[in-house]
């Protein structure tokens, strides 16, 4: 009650401090009215296409927004404060036209310039130089941004082709996304959360459009005003503003030897009301899989060895989509909502023989895991008189079921097993953001939040009973409720000071309370709170040494707390050789980084330079033991995984990223991060280690891109990373190389591509090796990766978006604090600044 009450009081005094809503709030809103006109030659009288209209401040030299004229030579610039302004049109082949004294007021947001003539130029064009305004590449004090759509070979294809080009940013070739080597990243759209928690992150980023993107930012370094999770760091996608009325759309898709996949978009914006709709999906074909395992146990009591070798085949299918509204009620309250919603399915089949000094000699295991779900928003925004000052209430409503069943059965000894799974996902928040310009050289943000989350799940065993039926199990089945509530209040000041100098600094405070209700008709009752209070500051100071060079210094602290299946104490046995379990008493990782990094900017060609030093208590791994199960003259023997806390860990690292263009027509971008892993376990987990050196880890990419005549583009790539290390051995190394060649059509309307992934060997091998004294386990799966597949796009209509400027603003809700799965295992990894 006490965490409610003074969560209430620091919302309440936010609110109470510019509590001035209605329309009467002045003008100093964001967005106001809108500039409008045609362009036409005034010989021809043919409307200029694709014209650039371009709005400055009377006395302005730098423009304040822009945008290009339809087929029709329309154009309409949309969020424009009442004042006086310039608007310059410029077309190649006529001289630029100035039109001065543009005035709009509160009372007449919208202006209309009615037909603007431009008469083409008497001489003959010999030579066009065109500059961009903004570079490819901009470094602020708490992000690095890349501008989109000054990329010029940006159109067509997704998010995935455009993140694939960003700074410190990494795509494999299945659509995962990783910072600097850490794929522990959270990605947000227009600053609100992706659908990475629905069905899968990759599809989602594949349904976006490429030129609808404007930005992206990437913060490596989160200051206070975000969650507390302990990630790479976040990257936020924003979309741009075409600022023209009407209906849009796209349908894109490809065809693979691989995988399928299909998306639709479908964007509708009249006057002050938009709506959009959006549904992707794709579809694998069935893959089947070599596996291999290798297990030896040598104590005082126990002397086996056990070797499988098997197939596993899997086919996997997903539907993604959202639809999304918003209404602007007039230029100073805004109300937006938005529904995500999402289904995958994947189905496996596997089959293996073991031999050795166990009996369990063939084992069948079919599984299957549906789950569903949604992600609904309404976000209320508020603007003031004072331009830049804001507030925000968003809340958002999570809902996800998921399936997991499966079937294992052995031939020689029994413990055949079967098991539905059914769990149930809600989670709640509520969110207040406050931002305050104060002058030009200090700006205040400062918010709260409450997230409740309520997890369900029912674990249903089924044991052999006569022939080849199964009989439900009470004994072994279970059920587990899992509360979990946080309760967060932020503050964060900006302060420009003279000589290029800037301070961001921040302080965040998150109370955690968990209440866990395991229940099963055998064990003794294993219910369990938990509950702690954790500060989070954050530190950042950068100075600007030219227009091209910016140096920066930053501290951060951070949390990830476990999650669901860190947490849960009831044994998965889906696997019956190598079981899990989760730990009640975990608690959340604590790290602290400091990092220094670089920029500079050359010409065409960027530079990103950073080192870093992140401290790490609580490190969160799997610890596998060996097991004996006696059942009768039957002596089998399997390993256990258990989530511990099993110490700290001291990182090193540094990344490097570079861009280059040698011709024209060419650009290579590369990078690579490097870190160290050396653990520090305490207690009973320092006789598990058996990596008792200080170990380098690496992770990087290669990519050309190949700009020629007629709209055709060839590119390839490559990138990897080692094997990740933990206390107990290492998990697979990765690596990938593959090309692309795309034809545009008809600027850029229509596009054909072909690609080939890995296309001289069919198998990639991800080799593991856990081990501790006594106890041995070698692994080996063999993943088909070589494909071949054609894709395709059409984009029909007029790109629309709402005019936001969300790289000034957070709005949504952004749920970003739990540590997720890891393949089983959890924490060890690098440092912030190079992934975790």
């Amino acid at each position: 009650m006490k965490r409610i009450i003074l969560l209430i009081t620091i919302l309440c005094s936010v609110i109470s401090a510019k509590a001035q809503f209605g329309v009467g709030g002045g003008g100093g809103s964001t967005i106001v009215g809108k500039i409008s006109g045609t362009v036409s030659d005034s010989v021809t009288k043919k409307p200029l296409d694709y014209g650039t209209v371009s709005l400055f401040r009377a006395t302005g030299k730098a423009p304040i927004t822009g945008v290009l004229t339809d087929d029709k030579g329309n154009f309409k610039l949309d969020g424009i404060h009442p004042g006086v302004y310039r608007l310059e049109i410029t077309f190649v082949g006529y001289p630029t036209k100035v039109i001065n004294n543009v005035e709009t007021t509160p009372s007449k947001p919208d202006k209309n310039l009615g037909s603007i003539v431009i008469p083409p130029n008497t001489k003959a064009l010999k030579e066009v130089t065109i500059t961009g305004t903004a570079p490819l590449v901009e470094n602020r004090i708490d992000k690095l941004v890349y501008n989109a759509e000054k990329d010029v070979i940006a159109a067509g294809g997704s998010a995935t082709d455009i993140l694939q080009k960003v700074p410190l940013v990494n795509v494999d070739i299945n659509g995962n996304v990783s910072l600097r080597g850490d794929a522990n990243v959270r990605v947000l759209i227009n600053g609100r959360p992706s659908g990475a928690t629905s069905a899968s992150l990759a599809d989602v980023l594949k349904g976006i459009p490429a030129d609808q993107i404007k930005s992206v930012e990437v913060i490596t370094s989160p200051s206070a005003k975000y969650d507390a999770e302990g990630s790479a760091g976040i990257i936020n996608i924003i979309t741009k503003q075409k600022n023209i009325s009407g209906i849009s759309g796209g349908i894109s898709g490809g065809v693979g030897t691989r995988q399928n996949n299909g998306n639709f978009n479908l964007n509708y914006n009249k006057n002050r009301f938009n709506l959009t709709v959006n549904v992707g999906g794709n579809a694998s074909w069935p893959q089947t899989s070599n596996t291999y395992q290798a297990t030896s146990i040598n104590t005082a009591t126990t002397n086996s060895f056990t070797e499988s070798n098997g197939t596993s085949r899997v086919s996997r299918h997903a539907v993604t989509g959202s639809v999304s509204a918003g209404y602007e009620f007039n230029a100073y309250n805004s109300l937006n909502t938005s529904v995500r919603f999402n289904q995958i399915k994947f189905n496996t089949n596997s089959n293996s023989i073991t031999t050795g000094d166990d009996n369990y000699t063939s084992n069948t295991i079919a599984h299957a895991i549906p789950a569903s779900g949604f992600d609904w928003n309404i976000d209320y925004v508020h603007k003031f008189k004072k331009e830049g000052e804001e507030l925000d209430f968003s809340t958002q409503w999570s809902h996800n079921i998921g399936k997991t069943d499966y079937t294992s059965i052995y031939s020689a000894v029994n413990p055949n097993q079967k098991s539905n799974i059914d769990g149930t996902n809600n989670e709640y928040t509520l969110q207040a953001d406050y931002v305050l310009p104060i002058n030009t050289t200090f700006k205040l943000e400062s918010g709260a939040k409450y997230i409740i989350r309520r997890i369900n799940t029912t674990n249903d065993i089924f044991s052999p009973s006569t022939g080849n039926d199964f009989a439900f199990n009470d004994a072994l089945s279970s059920t587990y409720g899992y509360n979990q509530n946080v309760g967060a209040a932020y503050s964060v000041l900006t302060i420009n000071l003279p000589k290029n100098y800037s301070i961001l600094a921040g302080l965040r405070d998150e109370y955690t309370t968990i209440d866990g209700n395991p229940q099963s008709a055998t064990q003794q009752n294993l219910s369990f709170t938990q509950d702690y209070n954790t500060l989070v500051p954050s530190l950042t100071l950068q100075k600007k040494l030219t227009a091209t060079q910016t140096i920066k210094l930053a501290y951060s602290k951070r949390i990830t707390r476990p999650s669901l299946q860190y947490l849960n104490p009831y044994v998965d046995a889906s696997n019956v050789t190598a079981q899990k379990v989760g730990n009640p008493t975990l608690s959340p990782e604590v790290s602290q980084t400091v990092e220094l990094g670089y920029n500079t900017f050359i010409g065409s060609s960027v530079i990103n330079l950073s080192a870093y030093y992140k401290h790490t208590d609580n490190l969160i791994e799997g610890i596998a033991k060996p097991q004996t199960l006696v059942s009768g003259t039957d002596t089998t023997h399997y390993t256990l995984t258990t989530f511990q806390n099993i110490g700290s860990n001291n990182s090193f690292g540094g990344s490097f990223f570079g861009s280059i263009t040698p011709f024209k027509i060419l650009t290579i971008q590369g990078s690579i991060n490097a870190y160290t892993y050396k653990p520090d376990p305490t207690g009973l987990f320092s006789n598990a280690q058996t990596q008792n050196g200080t170990y380098v880890q690496y992770g990087g990419f290669m990519r050309a891109t190949l700009t020629l005549p007629s709209d055709f583009i060839a590119e390839s790539f490559a990138f990897g990373s080692s094997a990740r290390r933990t206390i107990q051995g290492t998990n697979p190394a990765f690596s990938i190389f593959g090309v692309g060649f795309k034809k545009q059509f008809d600027k850029k309307k229509y596009s054909l591509g072909l690609n080939a992934i890995q296309p001289f060997s069919t198998y990639k091998n991800f080799n593991s090796n856990i081990s501790s004294p006594g106890f041995n386990q070698v692994s080996r799966f063999q993943l088909p990766f070589r494909s071949f597949g054609l894709t395709f796009a059409y984009n029909f209509g007029k790109l629309n978006f709402k005019p936001q400027n969300p790289m000034e603003k957070k709005k949504g809700v952004n749920n970003d604090d739990l540590k997720q799965d890891d393949n089983g295992v959890g924490g060890g990894g690098p440092p912030a600044g190079g992934g975790r």
